[in-house]
């Protein structure tokens, strides 16, 4: 009867060692993949911003002045979130909130 309890033991610790080892390794896995895709899109937001003010630039006929144009509506954008800030928290944690409890 204990070789039968410490058998069941040994294969269950076993076990939770091997789903472990899955949830770690996918863990990982998707991890490298969002690094992967958020570096990726942060070379391109930051690529098309530098076409987009040297495009504004040529229209206005001075490259500095589509830069600062684009660098003035990051400005604007981060000003409006810093005033939005409790608003946009308190959506967040309700979805937050929501997921976990459907």
């Amino acid at each position: 009867m204990v070789d039968i309890i410490k058998e069941f033991a040994s294969k269950k610790i076993d076990l939770l060692k091997m789903e472990a080892t899955e949830k770690s390794s996918v863990t990982v896995g998707t991890l490298s993949y969002l690094i992967i895709a958020a570096v990726a899109a942060l070379f391109f937001i930051i690529l098309l911003n530098i076409g987009l003010g040297l495009l504004i630039g040529s229209w206005l006929g001075n490259y500095a002045y589509g830069i600062l144009i684009m660098a003035a509506f990051y400005l604007l954008i981060i000003i409006i979130t810093f005033a939005a800030r409790n608003s946009i928290k308190n959506k967040v944690a309700d979805k937050i909130i929501n997921f976990i409890n459907s």
